[in-house]
């Protein structure tokens, strides 16, 4: 048994971009909102947010706590730091539960979740995640122009990141991190780029608060670059999509229609959980699109 059950027209489970934009858009339509936010966003570690109009160079940190104040000023709208550990359906809503034994009722659900990169076993990759280890050309491309670029990655995805980022340095080495699988033919196209093709597996990165200052191979060879780029794998940031049976691309994310419906009826998502391109912009358009479409069919339901 509960201690109390209070009702809501949304609870939103995530409080970063995705979730705050969609917490306005609905407090601006007068919706009684819940977000729930447990502060471990994947961005974490990142100094500066590029590539969003307005706050381009801002700390991600300072973007969120003024959005949070924003969002905040629409009375309807209500935040909460803590963790959600189970929603189920009962009857046509949700039942959310949090880790301080109360509980919430919902006529939509927004999963703004995240997710979590995996890293991988190098020593001081992970304490540069974010800092000097990249994964965006697009948010971070423009801080290391021209300077010497390192690209981990290997195959088809190592060539075409390779080519993505000449864009932005002809200076680039490829970290293969093991027996490469590149073509023959991609091989000699990147030779005749000058892109270096290193196949030693990387022992460890050199780095100071995060900054890289060495990338130390196994048989001892050091190289220097001012910056790595990766493709991590990652996971799903919470287990509640796919416990309320949400279906999920063939790469892991939560799949959605083009107004962010999931394959479960009133549950929606928006941000890096159903979605590639990873950036802040992208997640605000999700959730502003996520937050008027609940809005509408709400209105549909109730008119």
């Amino acid at each position: 048994m509960k201690d109390r059950t209070t009702d809501y027209d949304v609870v939103i489970v995530g409080g970063s971009f995705a979730g705050l934009s969609a917490a306005m858009a609905l407090g601006r339509s007068l919706r009684k909102v819940l977000l729930i936010d447990s502060g471990s966003p994947c961005n974490i570690q990142t100094p500066h947010s590029h590539n969003f109009i307005t706050q381009d160079g801002e700390t991600p940190q300072a973007i969120r706590d003024k959005a949070i104040s924003q969002v905040l000023s629409y009375p309807t709208v209500t935040f909460r730091d803590s963790v959600v550990n189970k929603v189920s359906r009962e009857a046509d809503k949700f039942l959310v539960e949090i880790t301080e034994s109360e509980s919430f009722t919902a006529k939509k659900l927004l999963l703004a979740t995240g997710v979590r990169d995996l890293m991988p076993d190098i020593e001081g990759f992970a304490a540069c995640w974010g800092i000097s280890i990249l994964h965006c050309p697009y948010c971070h491309g423009y801080e290391v122009r021209h300077k010497k670029i390192g690209l981990l990655g290997n195959g088809d995805m190592g060539y075409e990141f390779v080519k993505l980022l000449s864009n932005w340095s002809q200076d680039l080495v490829l970290f293969t991190n093991g027996t490469s699988t590149l073509t023959e033919e991609q091989i000699q196209t990147l030779r005749s780029k000058e892109v270096e093709i290193v196949e030693e597996e990387i022992l460890q990165i050199e780095h100071e608060q995060g900054i890289i200052q060495n990338l130390v191979l196994k048989g001892g060879t050091s190289y220097f670059v001012s910056a790595l780029f990766a493709r991590v794998p990652f996971e799903l940031h919470s287990t509640i999509p796919v416990e309320l049976g949400c279906e999920l691309t063939d790469h892991g994310l939560i799949k959605v229609d083009e107004f962010q419906r999931t394959t479960v009826k009133g549950i929606y998502a928006a941000g890096d959980n159903a979605y590639p391109m990873r950036s802040v912009a992208s997640a605000v358009a999700a959730g502003n699109k996520a937050g008027a479409v609940m809005n509408k069919e709400l209105i549909d339901e109730e008119f």
